[in-house]
């Protein structure tokens, strides 16, 4: 058994012939994502109840907490079977679980008690802390940080040269959806997620106007609890065209815009561009009528609005369109070799 004194060796066993109560073994888990110190109620319990509490990495950050709450902690590592020792007469030992969990010693329970030549003490494994939804996204930022900070590719880029992976990751993504790819979509929208994360992180070392994830994440959950009053405030919606509406009236109240085509990107591609600002001019109740030109934008500008007024999305009915072209090419390619190994056997 590793120990940093004396005073870490357990409990010895009981003598021979005669039977101990089994005692109690609580491995104490912790996340690193929740600040120290911010255990659970029934941990605590389970701290201040033990005859024992060991923990075997000294620079543990739970340590300084639990010794400020006046929790006497052990160093020390001890083997499975000198673990079940220390429970001889009904004792309880905590064990404060590294990072990394504790393998070989619950690897090394389980072996004793599969055996059934010890008689084993009650085991439990309590959760200390738990993470809440979206703690690993804790995990990105700080990973993020250090690729920012020690990577020289990563160290280099600006927002500008990062914005055709934008692009090209919000495609990836669509094509994963259309594609009804579920192993696909998880990662692209990992993908997308991590432009969000690099472009936060770049901008805080603005030095004119700096932000962070954080102000990030604050905007956009203060602009959906603005847009949302029928849930965090008095207003109501019974339909998905109230929740549009209400969306569209306190987006328009933010902006202040003086036309409906502000704040549509003209680089987009251009049948989205013609179906996004047919849609401004429907919902805003405009009589506008197609401009009148020769060629093929116009006509392709026709096509779109009617897609967009039939409730059709354009770019993504001409993706599907292109795929079936794209088999088409395949199995034209397929029959062309087909035939010229025919010839060449021939």
């Amino acid at each position: 058994m590793n120990e940093s004194s004396a005073e870490a060796r357990p409990e010895p066993s009981p003598a021979p012939g005669r039977e101990a109560a089994p005692g109690r073994i609580v491995l104490l888990t912790t996340s690193h994502r929740v600040a120290p110190g911010l255990l659970s109620w029934p941990a605590w319990q389970a701290l201040r109840a033990a005859d024992t509490v060991l923990c075997a990495d000294g620079t543990h950050p739970q340590l300084p907490y639990l010794r400020e709450a006046g929790i006497a902690v052990t160093q020390a590592s001890p083997t499975a079977r000198e673990l079940v020792d220390a429970c001889a007469g009904g004792r309880t030992v905590v064990v404060v679980a590294t990072g990394e969990g504790e393998p070989e010693l619950t690897d090394g329970l389980a072996r004793l008690a599969g055996s059934g030549r010890v008689a084993m003490p009650e085991l439990e494994l309590l959760p200390a802390s738990y993470d809440l939804p979206g703690a690993r996204l804790l995990d990105l930022v700080q990973v993020m940080d250090r690729i920012r900070a020690e990577c020289p590719w990563s160290s280099r880029q600006t927002h500008e040269g990062l914005a055709k992976y934008g692009i090209e990751e919000a495609y990836e993504l669509v094509e994963a959806i259309e594609a009804g790819d579920r192993v696909e979509l998880r990662e692209e929208l990992g993908d997308v997620l991590l432009q969000v994360v690099f472009h936060s992180r770049i901008a805080e070392e603005d030095p004119d106007a700096p932000f962070s994830i954080d102000d990030v994440a604050g905007g956009i959950v203060a602009k959906l609890i603005r847009r949302h009053p029928h849930i965090f405030g008095d207003e109501r919606a019974e339909t998905p065209e109230d929740v549009r509406a209400q969306w569209l009236r306190v987006k328009a109240d933010e902006k202040r815009r003086t036309s409906v085509t502000e704040g549509v990107p003209l680089g987009q591609p251009g049948l989205a561009l013609a179906a996004k600002l047919a849609s401004r001019v429907r919902t805003a109740g405009l009589e506008v009528p197609l401009p009148r030109g020769e060629g093929i934008g116009y006509e392709l500008l026709a096509l779109a609005v009617g897609a967009e007024a039939d409730g059709v999305d354009p770019e993504a009915a001409l993706r599907a369109a292109a795929r079936v072209y794209r088999d088409a090419i395949k199995a034209g390619e397929a029959a062309r070799a087909a035939g010229d190994a025919e010839e060449d056997e021939g």
